[in-house]
């Protein structure tokens, strides 16, 4: 390891990387696929394949097509016995490992975490152990029901399958989810407690029960074009569109990575979590906790709204997620906010929910990397409401010093993380 290397920050804690990433989304398996995907403003929004909408109003889904567990490298037992969104979080993760380099023979394990999580958990396991349990009875419903739908299990499975076994957990906030499990791993690295972590969200909320929830709630587009469902910021946005997948990402010290030989990607310079306590699905449209959160984010990196190179928002395409965001970016960056390049990636893959705030964080992360802001797929009419500098076309050459990923959540969870190039 270099000497000349800081790897530690100015109040000493450990400076904090990404090594590796992994990607499965309704753009297909892989980071290249999703990056593809969003950088091309393709839409990957289409109608729901899985099972039969004819009774809904809600047609179009942001779906994982044609996805074969067995052809990623899961054997059978494992593709009939665990519930998709562990089958993701497994995809995800081993793409994630394989670029990291990171060999758990040569690692202690104790010092190896997983912090993953899902904001809803194996939902297609729950409905069927309820129809069966009233439709066959008490002792039909299946032995391993409650460990395969429980949400802890993509983490425990994972920590399984490579023998990581520091700290383990799943840190449900919704759909703030992703982004919280990065800022909880990111936090114990930095102050020692563990070296390394396999951090992220998988969800796989696709599924009847959740569609008709959402539906009722009014929360779903129910736009029939599936170009048109899911409109960031857009003056014409009438809901989210549920979307599915996961997102794996290694993050570890600088120290720890140098010493290894690995290459870091890009860096995690900060991390903000507020709460709202406000209301349990609509954002307080005073916006304070998520200002609070995006300052926290800067702050802990030594930023200034004034060193922001774009925010990869939360931007749902629901007309109140948006609006409130939009103020928040005002009232943190005042008359700047309105030159700051604002991206959402719902429009291409809609909304991942759990997986949301870890598939966001590949995509903001790998854009301050290479010097690029992505653009927002769907945005075409702007709202007078949503003041902000929504990215119509890839932006590329744009050296950042940082760049915030929000990520919000029912019940008034705000996380907000902060990536930087890495520079040693």
């Amino acid at each position: 390891m270099s000497t000349s290397v800081r790897t530690r920050r100015p109040d000493g804690t450990h400076r904090v990387v990404i090594t590796g990433m992994g990607a499965v989304s309704p753009a297909g398996v892989g980071v290249d696929a999703l990056m593809e995907a969003v950088m091309g403003k393709q839409c990957c929004i289409a109608p729901i394949q899985r099972f039969d909408t004819s009774e809904y109003e809600v047609h179009n889904a942001g779906e994982v097509r044609d996805f074969d567990a067995l052809a990623h490298g899961l054997s059978k037992k494992e593709a009939r016995r665990f519930e998709r969104f562990v089958q993701y979080a497994i995809v995800a993760a081993d793409e994630a490992l394989a670029q990291s380099g990171l060999d758990m023979a040569t690692e202690d394990p104790t010092r190896v975490s997983v912090v993953f999580g899902t904001g809803i958990g194996g939902i297609d396991e729950l409905q069927k152990g309820f129809q069966t349990l009233a439709e066959k009875g008490p002792k039909r419903v299946a032995p391993l029901f409650v460990p395969t739908m429980i949400g802890n299990i993509a983490a425990g499975n994972l920590a399984i399958r490579y023998g990581m076994r520091g700290e383990c957990i799943n840190v449900v906030t919704a759909c703030a989810t992703g982004a919280h499990n990065i800022g909880d791993a990111l936090r114990a690295i930095r102050h020692g407690y563990t070296d390394v972590a396999l951090v992220g969200g998988a969800e796989e909320s696709v599924s009847p029960i959740c569609i008709a929830g959402f539906t009722n709630l009014g929360a779903l587009s129910k736009e029939e074009d599936p170009t048109c469902t899911s409109l960031p910021f857009d003056v014409r946005r009438v809901g989210f569109v549920a979307g599915e997948g996961a997102g794996a990402l290694i993050i570890e010290s600088l120290e720890h990575a140098l010493r290894r030989g690995a290459v870091p990607i890009a860096e995690i310079t900060g991390f903000g979590s507020t709460g709202d306590a406000y209301h349990m699905t609509a954002p307080d449209p005073e916006a304070d906790g998520i200002v609070r959160a995006m300052r926290q984010a800067l702050e802990e990196g030594g930023f200034t709204p004034c060193d922001i190179g774009h925010v990869n928002a939360h931007g749902t395409g629901t007309p109140a997620n948006d609006k409130t965001e939009a103020k928040a970016l005002a009232d943190l960056a005042g008359d700047a906010a309105h030159e700051i390049p604002v991206t959402s990636v719902k429009g291409s893959i809609g909304h991942t929910l759990g997986a949301a705030g870890a598939i966001e964080a590949i995509v903001c992360a790998l854009s301050v990397a290479q010097d690029m802001v992505p653009p927002t797929a769907g945005f075409a009419e702007a709202d007078p409401e949503c003041a902000v500098n929504v990215v119509t076309e890839p932006i590329r050459g744009l050296h950042q010093k940082v760049a915030l990923s929000n990520s919000l959540g029912f019940g008034g969870h705000n996380a907000c993380l902060a990536f930087s190039p890495y520079e040693a």
